[in-house]
């Protein structure tokens, strides 16, 4: 197997990646580069090869994003990372050939996953660590939606790289980051004019038909949902059924609940969004299969930097702010746990009479 290969000629590799990486002229290799990062590359490398030609590849992801922390802790760049990984690949595959060693085919698809796979991962915790520590105190003289988008920048800025310097290719998992995190930029823009809106208090009511509501958002979702191999269900609602609040403010609030929802729910799950009429209140209804809150968490959920799940991209900010926003319109935002099965978030608004 390609993992005993590494293993076995782990000096010759180590030896070859470092005079790669002294080479360059561009990102400078440092002396904690070539002395601990080129036999870390390696040995990390070699886990996630044992790893995924073994019965479960389950631990890849885990050691990527472990890995990540590392390197931002120990003072690497984001290109030390991605030419790390790079260099160590093509001294695997320089020293089999010379020693007339043949890698076959699933082999080097193995290789490429693997790389592709450290690489997504650890620039993805490497980004959120790295945001997390330019944040610290300042977070509330900055505003929330700014770093969680500026978080998400990152990402996509490091993963472009990644792709750009040819180590991996745009279909795998370092490009699927690129997507989501640009996905995810265009989300964030919504609902950070609907914070402007908020903080400044300048809150605009008028008349909003819940049906035509829940079908703009239904648009928006659906490549997300279907990114993630999830259905999104849009039960349907009276013709008649309106509420009064501020549109930008509602939109923002719906749009990150279907938002949360697909992210927590597991491929081939289900999201449903429905609107229920109680008296003179609408309720709007996002209901996910997440597997249910731990015990306690419920009271919690809506706080600032709260995060629920594997998940950890983001601040932890949005329902934060849909509660803020829910509130600014005279409405109130709850969650409904369900052990085992999901989540259902209840915002209530006051009803449109006319």
């Amino acid at each position: 197997m390609l993992a005993d290969f590494v293993t076995a000629n782990r000096a010759a590799l180590i030896e070859s990646a470092r005079l790669k990486a002294a080479g360059r002229l561009a990102p400078r290799p440092t002396n904690v580069v070539l002395s601990h990062g080129v036999p870390m590359f390696l040995d990390q490398l070699a886990m996630r090869l044992q790893a995924e030609e073994g019965p479960a590849s389950g631990p890849l992801e885990a050691s990527a994003t472990q890995h990540g922390g590392e390197l931002l802790r120990a003072g690497f760049s984001i290109g030390h990372v991605v030419h790390g990984y790079g260099d160590i690949c093509q001294a695997i595959t320089e020293l089999a050939t010379q020693r007339g060693v043949q890698i076959s085919s699933p082999n080097f698809q193995t290789l490429n996953l693997c790389i592709d796979i450290a690489i997504a991962e650890a620039v993805t915790e490497y980004a959120r660590l790295r945001e997390q520590n330019m944040v610290g105190e300042n977070v509330e003289h900055l505003g929330f939606l700014a770093h969680e988008l500026r978080n998400l920048l990152n990402a996509a800025t490091l993963a472009f790289q990644a792709v750009r310097s040819g180590s991996v290719g745009i279909g795998g998992s370092t490009g699927n980051l690129l997507r989501s995190s640009l996905i995810a930029m265009s989300e964030l823009v919504t609902r950070s004019l609907a914070e402007v809106r908020l903080e400044s208090g300048t809150l605009y009511f008028e008349r909003i038909e819940v049906a035509r509501l829940l079908e703009e958002i239904e648009i928006a979702a659906t490549m997300q949902a279907k990114a993630r191999g999830i259905q999104l269900a849009i039960e349907p609602t009276d013709a008649g059924t309106a509420v009064s609040a501020d549109a930008q403010i509602l939109t923002s609030i719906v749009t990150n609940l279907v938002q949360n929802a697909c992210k927590f729910t597991p491929a081939n799950g289900r999201v449903t969004l429905r609107a229920l009429v109680t008296g003179d209140r609408v309720v709007i209804e996002v209901q996910d299969e997440c597997g249910g809150l731990p015990p306690g968490k419920a009271e919690s959920l809506f706080d600032a930097y709260a995060q629920h799940g594997s998940d950890r991209t983001g601040l932890g900010l949005g329902l934060a702010i849909c509660l803020k926003g829910a509130r600014a319109i005279d409405g109130d935002l709850q969650v409904r746990d369900l052990p085992g099965t999901g989540c259902i978030f209840r915002l209530e608004l006051r009803r449109s009479m006319t």
